[in-house]
């Protein structure tokens, strides 16, 4: 091989993406069984609440209320007949736990305020097309004014069993069409900062310090 050739870097496979395990193997159809139960459960709550009617609510407290008779009727029965009580693990959230929670909410919330706090007193007008979040949300936005939130979370089943195996196996001509796609935004938004945002009026300092 010539010192001028360039040596291909190589690439991480879907599978090591993923993590590699059992998430890894159900989403890629190495473990069929898994995606077959994955796929079967997401369509029969579709159908069952979108189809069907039927509520969620009423749905969740007739599963709990019968989860309580037979707890009932198996503790009654398990001290008639002298057989141990259905064990049951203490379902409790410790400080800790709740403390953990509490803060990493608390971090990524305060993330969101200041940066929709910049955006809205228009400190930086270029984050907002930089902003992910922000296209995410629009583009939720404008798939849910189509479907339903029931029938979002189904697509999105039905994506994350289709599309990794999909990339997986066209994963080389797959990156080549993203490569030249991100070419042709960059370079679009490139106009648009040179045209357009450059030339909007920015808060000087002296502004920025009376703020």
């Amino acid at each position: 091989m010539a010192m001028g050739d360039s040596v291909p870097t190589p690439r991480i496979s879907v599978h090591q993406a993923f993590g590699g395990g059992l998430v890894a193997d159900v989403l890629l159809w190495r473990k069929w069984c898994g995606g077959v139960v994955m796929l079967a459960s997401a369509t029969t709550f579709w159908c069952l609440f979108e189809l069907a009617g039927y509520s969620i609510l009423s749905f969740v407290a007739n599963v709990f209320l019968l989860l309580v008779v037979i707890l009932f009727f198996w503790a009654k029965s398990a001290s008639l007949l002298n057989r141990p009580l259905p064990p049951l693990p203490n379902l409790e959230i410790s400080e800790r736990t709740a403390g953990k929670i509490a803060d990493e909410l608390q971090v990524w919330v305060n993330i969101a305020l200041s940066i929709a706090h910049d955006i809205t007193l228009g400190r930086n007008l270029k984050l907002l097309l930089k902003v992910k979040v922000g296209v995410a949300l629009w583009f939720v936005s404008f798939i849910g004014s189509f479907f339903s939130f029931l029938t979002v979370i189904y697509i999105g089943v039905i994506l994350s069993l289709s599309v990794p195996v999909l990339y997986d196996k066209y994963q080389h001509h797959i990156d080549e069409k993203l490569s030249v796609t991100n070419k042709i935004i960059q370079t679009q938004y490139r106009k648009i900062d040179e045209t357009v945002l450059r030339k909007l009026p920015l808060p000087s300092k002296k502004e920025k310090k009376m703020q």
